[in-house]
């Protein structure tokens, strides 16, 4: 596992993640929500309905995994949808991520 998974499973330990699409979508309302991951392989429909929130809300997002490098990395399974609520992680997991690493 790299080190932005492994920092994202850190981030869901510390209570700093939101799982789930219906409560990311209610977190990007509330505008708690900084950062969100989308897997790779989620439906049409959920990727249109993540991407148009992200896009008109400003909040960037991050599809390079799947499902299961999603669910591995939080400890939970079928994980398609996160959304990252710290300031914090969301600028270390943002520089990871544009690392590659």
């Amino acid at each position: 596992m790299n080190k932005e998974l492994n920092l994202l499973g850190l981030a869901t330990r510390a209570g700093k993640v939101i799982n789930g699409e219906p409560l990311t979508l209610d977190g990007i309302k509330r505008k708690s929500v900084k950062l969100v991951y989308l897997a790779s392989d989620a439906g049409n429909s959920t990727k249109k309905r993540i991407r148009d929130k992200t896009t008109t809300q400003s909040i960037p997002l991050i599809e390079d995994y799947t499902n299961h490098e999603l669910s591995q990395s939080t400890g939970s399974y079928n994980r398609v949808v996160l959304g990252v609520t710290d300031d914090g992680f969301k600028k270390k997991l943002l520089e990871l991520n544009e690392k590659g690493t």
